[in-house]
C-alpha cells in the first residue's frame, strides 16, 4: 500500500462476477475495514461471460434466500434497501463496481492493469493448457507486487511458475521470483483480512 501512496489508487478485477456477489462483499468489506482509503480511488470491474447475469449484478437485486447465504445481518441493513419481497445494493456501493461483458479466453489487453484480481471458482471449467494460458494473460496485467485470489478448489501449482502461493493464506498468490509473502498489500488490514 505504501507504494501507491502518492497516486492514493487501487483496481481490483473480479474476473468472474457472476451475479456480483463477490464484488459487493469486497466493496462492502472496503468500506467497513478501511476508512483510511476513504479518500483513495477505488477502481473495481467486474466480469462475466453472460450478459444476462451481469444485469443482474449490475442491477443488483437479490432474493431473501441468496442474501441469507453468509451475508451478515448488519452489513444487509447497512447495504442493502428492502425491495417487496427482494433486497437491492444501496447505489453508493453499486457506483463502486463496474461491469462489463468479457470472455477470459480473449485478449486481456483492453482490460489495463490491475493491483489485485480475483479469479475464483472459474479456473475448473478449463482444462490444464487453457488454465495455463489465462493465468499467464493475468500475470501480465499485474504489477510485480499484486495479488491473485483463486478459490478454494484451484491453484496455480503445476500450472504455471508465474504465481507462488503466500504461505497460511490459502488461495492467494502473488508473482513468483520474490520473498514468499512480501507484497506490499498484505501488510494492509482490509486486504489481509479479506484473504484470511
Amino acid at each position: 500500500m505504501d507504494a501507491r501512496q502518492s497516486t492514493r489508487k487501487i483496481k481490483i478485477w473480479c474476473a468472474a462476477a457472476s451475479s456480483g456477489q463477490e464484488p459487493y462483499s469486497l466493496a462492502m468489506t472496503l468500506r467497513d475495514l478501511a476508512p483510511n482509503l476513504a479518500d483513495w480511488n477505488i477502481e473495481m470491474l467486474g466480469t462475466d461471460i453472460s450478459t444476462e447475469i451481469l444485469g443482474k449484478a449490475i442491477n443488483g437485486l437479490y432474493t431473501q434466500f441468496e442474501v441469507q447465504r453468509g451475508l451478515p445481518v448488519q452489513n444487509l441493513v447497512k447495504y442493502f434497501d428492502k425491495v417487496d419481497e427482494h433486497w437491492r445494493v444501496k447505489p453508493e456501493l453499486r457506483s463502486m463496481v463496474n461491469y462489463r461483458e468479457f470472455n477470459l479466453l480473449d485478449s486481456f489487453s483492453a482490460l489495463g492493469k490491475f493491483d489485485i484480481v480475483f479469479c475464483r471458482n472459474v479456473l475448473i471449467y478449463f482444462d490444464q493448457e487453457t488454465k495455463s494460458q489465462i493465468l499467464a494473460r493475468i500475470a501480465e496485467c499485474m504489477p510485480p507486487d499484486g495479488l491473485l485470489f483463486l478459490g478454494g478448489a484451484e491453484t496455480v501449482l503445476g500450472i504455471s511458475d508465474l504465481f507462488q502461493p503466500i504461505p497460511k493464506l490459502r488461495g492467494v498468490y502473488e508473482i513468483a521470483g520474490k520473498e514468499a509473502g512480501a507484497s506490499a498489500f498484505m501488510a494492509h488490514p482490509t486486504i489481509a483480512a479479506y484473504a484470511s
